[in-house]
């Protein structure tokens, strides 16, 4: 095993934690000691660290180079053609900002934050029912909840959480019978995250929170109420 094996290693294996909820890229920073910026080129397999930079990422996670050998088994598989199920595979969903979430179809490297490290499987058995606009869209992106956006949809929402969307689920159609969806719907120049149905023409945006009103939004006769939704949040991470 060379130094490149370890470096490729030791990365799936923070990644693995992060998708397992019990590490956060900003806490890998904050333990480490390195920059935001410096960890989320690691992850993203943009840029190497140093020998020294490996001893920190182990030391912090009280991890030692026999801890993490068994994902070597993996690596190997990949590499030699072998399948790697979708329990095995990690994806990278963008965070994003609102305005890019809402109309920008394939998301360009300058507009992600960060990327989040999910487990394959927890994506692909979502049922997809994209409108003609979304259709050829980069599917998954992730928003961070704002106060605001929080203050309308508590308990269900939280600021700081991290939801994660479906571009390819547009249709006003309940995702499960008798449980209501959450959309992230555009609204003026931004976009609201709310339960969402569609009646006489318009859609009816409601809160949770007792104290946040009812929006409504007209469809013209041009236009589709699918046209307005951006997707569907079909996950939601405490934090990033």
């Amino acid at each position: 095993m060379n130094f490149a094996d370890l470096h490729e290693l030791l990365r799936l294996n923070i990644l693995q934690r992060i998708a397992a909820g019990d590490l956060t890229g900003t806490r890998l920073a904050q333990q480490t000691e390195f920059r935001q910026g410096h960890i989320s080129n690691f992850l993203n397999k943009k840029r190497a660290l140093s020998l020294e930079g490996l001893d920190r990422v182990l030391a912090s996670q009280g991890t030692t180079i026999e801890d993490i050998m068994p994902v070597e088994v993996m690596a190997a598989a990949a590499s030699s053609g072998a399948d790697v199920t979708p329990d095995d595979a990690i994806s990278l969903i963008p965070l994003v900002s609102a305005s890019v979430a809402g109309e920008v179809a394939q998301i360009p490297p300058s507009a992600v934050f960060e990327t989040l490290p999910l487990i394959t499987s927890r994506l692909v058995n979502n049922h997809a029912r994209p409108s003609r606009r979304n259709a050829g869209w980069q599917r998954f992106v992730a928003l961070r909840i704002d106060a605001q956006q929080a203050a309308a949809m508590e308990p269900t929402l939280a600021s700081g959480m991290v939801a994660v969307v479906d571009r390819h689920y547009n249709s006003v159609a309940p995702y499960r019978s008798h449980q209501p969806t959450l959309y992230v719907v555009r609204y003026g120049t931004g976009v609201l995250i709310r339960h969402v149905e569609f009646d006489d023409g318009r859609l009816i945006l409601r809160p949770t929170a007792n104290d946040c009103g009812i929006q409504l939004i007209a469809i013209a006769a041009n236009e589709s109420a699918s046209d307005y939704i951006v997707g569907r949040v079909c996950l939601l991470h405490n934090e990033l």
